[in-house]
């Protein structure tokens, strides 16, 4: 079976938890929850929060499974009691909130980023690989968390990472080229943070006449943006593009970044010309029209960009920055040569 769970298996280790959480919402909303709903409150609550998770880590316990998915039974404890127990009924679940689910939160985030660095000291170790903090977290997220929740959480983890731990300066290498310096990005989102705090404390202001919880939700948003554009910053002198033996790989920090056959390419040249950007058609930065380009590349067969959160989109030409453009197109050239 080569480690693959048969059918069989994948009915009993997802069907039963299924089974138990389908049970305990008929159970909500019975005659029954109505005649007794502080005592079934708690029960249904410690069932979906504990016994399912528990019982699916019994299921797996010996399966090919990462033990952390263990974890994702517990988040849909959290979500499905939310919306089945009533508001009035739920002091546990609160509790729960309040002290249990910052440190799972904690774990989750400690664990995830322990993963990714042993994962790059072994690439490192044996150089089989070329991947950083980054790539590699994604790929590590996807492995343990359903996909939709690890790019989720792979892009708050790398906001973080970048923007308050990695201060260590980056050397680049031969084949590494950045595109921060002359392009005036930096200015841009430096010039960004100053006007949100500043609009932060006048809209604080305004809204606290209105309402205090409004006025404390839409600053905690903005300060958290404020924090999002520095790790963006932050990520864009840490991840430069980099041609290697048979890929070229274009980034714009953790925003947006693109992976190219170098035998997929059809040219590549020097150019800040205007072009009009349509579906086959990108810009590798997402400021679009904000921020200069001097390289366009173009491919033989589509290529994906891959953005924001994990936005693919597909693309025949290509328009980004590189700082040393001369150095940058004959490194690239050399490298299609070699492969022709």
């Amino acid at each position: 079976m080569n480690n693959k769970l048969s059918i069989s298996n994948s009915i009993i280790i997802f069907g039963f938890p299924l089974l138990i959480i389908v049970l305990m919402i008929v159970i909500a909303n019975s005659r029954l929850f109505e005649l007794n709903p502080e005592a079934l409150s708690i029960g249904i609550t410690a069932d979906l929060l504990f016994t399912v998770p528990f019982i699916y880590f019994l299921l797996i316990r010996k399966k090919n499974i990462p033990k952390i998915t263990v974890l994702s039974l517990f988040i849909i404890g959290v979500v499905v009691t939310t919306f089945i127990i009533p508001e009035e009924n739920q002091f546990f679940l609160d509790q729960i909130k309040t002290w249990f689910l910052p440190i799972v939160e904690i774990g989750v985030f400690s664990f995830v980023v322990y993963k990714v660095r042993k994962v790059l000291k072994s690439y490192r170790i044996n150089k089989e690989d070329d991947r950083d903090f980054f790539s590699t977290l994604k790929i590590t997220c996807e492995e343990i968390l359903p996909k939709k929740i690890s790019v989720l959480l792979a892009m708050e983890i790398a906001v973080f990472y970048y923007g308050f731990i990695y201060w260590k300066k980056r050397k680049l290498r031969n084949n590494e080229f950045s595109y921060h310096k002359n392009s005036g990005t930096i200015s841009i989102l430096i010039a960004l943070i100053p006007i949100i705090g500043i609009e932060t404390y006048v809209l604080h202001i305004l809204l606290m006449k209105w309402s205090i919880i409004a006025a404390w939700i839409v600053s905690g948003l903005s300060i958290y943006s404020g924090f999002q554009i520095f790790g963006f910053l932050k990520s864009m002198l840490k991840r430069p593009s980099s041609i290697e033996t048979n890929t070229l790989y274009l980034r714009y920090g953790i925003l947006s970044e693109a992976a190219i056959d170098i035998d997929n390419i059809a040219s590549v040249e020097i150019s800040s010309k205007p072009i009009e950007f349509t579906d086959n058609t990108l810009k590798l930065s997402p400021l679009g029209e904000l921020e200069s380009h001097n390289m366009i590349l173009t491919v033989k067969n589509e290529n994906s960009m891959i953005g924001l959160y994990g936005i693919k989109r597909k693309f025949k030409t290509l328009a980004f920055y590189i700082d040393k453009k001369e150095e940058f197109k004959a490194e690239l050239d050399k490298k299609i040569q070699l492969l022709e």
